[in-house]
């Protein structure tokens, strides 16, 4: 990485690198692959499905090399602005796009304070490796600037290669910044700005996940993206906002992967993963998604111990993060990403598992959530799901304060088999798991208590506390017979 903080220092840096490496303008030199062609295949569609509708609107195309996406976006939107700062390399890109007489090309580098554009003119703006290129204070200006250009429910995607290098070219020296992906991800959500009536804006997270091609090719997560929406600062987005501020804070998370093991943040950590996903008969090669995925102990489990290819989905931008940070060098099938399992849409068919760990809790529709699991997967595809429960007839006051207090939804084991047996599913089993999960309880408790010492070194008093006394609550209801726990198991 270079060693020049000095902004004149990091540019003269990046532009000598990028002259070396676009002497021959090709997508082998811009991908800096020798496997280029093939990864652009798979790669330039995945990442277009990804972006929200552009149709006959204004893109800003950051970063635009030789135009490999130039192009694509072309045919769709209004205009395309095309940017680079190496001047062969937007003449390239002129002299293959120049025919689309709706997209214009600029040499001009996205740091330069000389570089205008209107504030509040453009729909989307596009940038695929650019932000990497860039040091962490020029980042930050020009998150500033994007927001400030972007309409209201405008969208951002940027896409950049995080922790290390992904291509194979030989470098002498290399200036790029492999960052953590928390790193943008709070750049970009702690961006905001006024409008002339003085509106406050901000962004908002709609997509953060690993690019599917590299996971599929190399093995390899390191391959991010994000799309983000200019929204009024008052826009409700509570319930994520509870899971990342509240719930599932980053410190919340490394409490209860401390008690439930290593990339675990649900009941019995590996033990009962490796009981439940041993009911799946799980086939190498077969899909899975895991909804609630959490930070992706599960997945690298299925992937590696059964060379599935997994996609996990959390609506907890924190967990997805560590997650990501948890598969590097493991060098297995797994792609995660920031999702609201209501809102997402998949092609029918396309999962030979679904499964779900401790989550569904949260939703409040439930039935039409099984009928979209009964339409992604397979014929013959099974589901799996474990989840908190309660006893039939109506809590007692305590109990539903809580459940209020968590915003839950709960129903009654045979309830919850009933509601997916509506969905269409077949051979439904309901078993209610409360002894073992009152087993599993005591003795992560017996655990946290008999290191106490350790933990409140590693964490405090306060979160030792809360850990025992939560455990606590739990054993006291379920022992009530209150707080139940399922699982469930049913076929397509």
């Amino acid at each position: 990485m270079a060693s020049a903080t000095n902004g004149h220092e990091e540019r003269e840096v990046q532009k000598s690198y990028w002259l070396e490496h676009s002497k021959e303008l090709t997508v082998e030199a811009m991908m800096l692959d020798s496997r280029a062609s093939d990864l652009d295949k798979e790669e330039r569609p995945e990442v277009l499905s990804l972006l929200p509708c552009y149709k006959g609107k204004s893109v800003l195309e950051l970063g635009a090399g030789i135009g490999r996406f130039t192009g694509e976006l072309a045919k769709e939107a209004g205009h395309v602005l095309a940017l680079d700062f190496i001047d062969s390399v937007i003449k390239k890109n002129e002299s293959i796009n120049g025919h689309y007489k709706n997209a214009s090309f600029m040499c001009a580098d996205v740091t330069s304070p000389d570089l205008a554009i209107d504030d509040e003119s453009i729909d989307l703006i596009f940038s695929n490796w650019l932000l990497m290129y860039l040091s962490d204070k020029e980042v930050e200006k020009l998150a500033e600037r994007m927001v400030k250009w972007l309409k209201p429910g405008g969208c951002i995607f940027f896409r950049e290669s995080c922790f290390h290098q992904s291509g194979d070219s030989k470098r002498k020296v290399n200036p790029t910044h492999y960052r953590e992906p928390r790193f943008y991800t709070k750049v970009f959500k702690e961006c905001h700005t006024y409008d002339e009536q003085g509106n406050s804006y901000e962004l908002s997270l709609t997509t953060c996940k690993c690019i599917g091609a590299y996971v599929r090719n190399k093995k390899n997560q390191n391959q991010i993206c994000w799309v983000w929406e200019k929204v009024k600062s008052d826009d409700d987005r509570g319930f994520q906002q509870f899971l990342d501020n509240v719930q599932y804070k980053t410190n919340g998370i490394l409490r209860y992967e401390r008690v439930f093991g290593e990339g675990f943040v649900s009941t019995g950590g590996i033990e009962t993963t490796k009981e439940f996903v041993g009911k799946l008969d799980l086939k190498p090669g077969q899909k899975v998604l895991d909804v609630g995925c959490g930070i992706g102990g599960g997945d690298f489990y299925m992937a590696e111990k059964f060379d599935a290819h997994v996609v996990g989905i959390d609506l907890s931008i924190n967990m997805v993060s560590f997650a990501l940070e948890r598969a590097i060098g493991r060098r297995c099938t797994v792609e995660f990403e920031v999702a609201d399992c209501t809102k997402k849409v998949y092609p029918d068919n396309s999962f030979d598992i679904i499964y779900s760990r401790d989550t569904i809790l949260h939703i409040q529709d439930k039935p039409t959530l099984f009928k979209s699991f009964y339409k992604w997967l397979k014929p013959g595809g099974k589901l799996l799901i474990s989840d908190y429960c309660k006893s039939e007839g109506k809590p007692s006051e305590d109990f539903a304060a809580y459940i209020k207090q968590r915003g839950y939804d709960l129903h009654d084991v045979k309830a919850y088999g009933k509601m997916i047996e509506a969905a269409g599913f077949h051979d439904v089993v309901a078993e209610d798991r409360t002894n073992q999960f009152l087993e599993v309880l005591q003795r992560e408790l017996d655990t946290v208590e008999k290191e106490k010492d350790v933990f409140i070194e590693d964490f405090s008093e306060e979160d030792y506390d809360a850990i025992v006394n939560g455990w606590k609550a739990k054993l006291k209801r379920s022992s009530d017979g209150e707080q139940l726990w399922g699982l469930f198991i049913a076929t397509k």
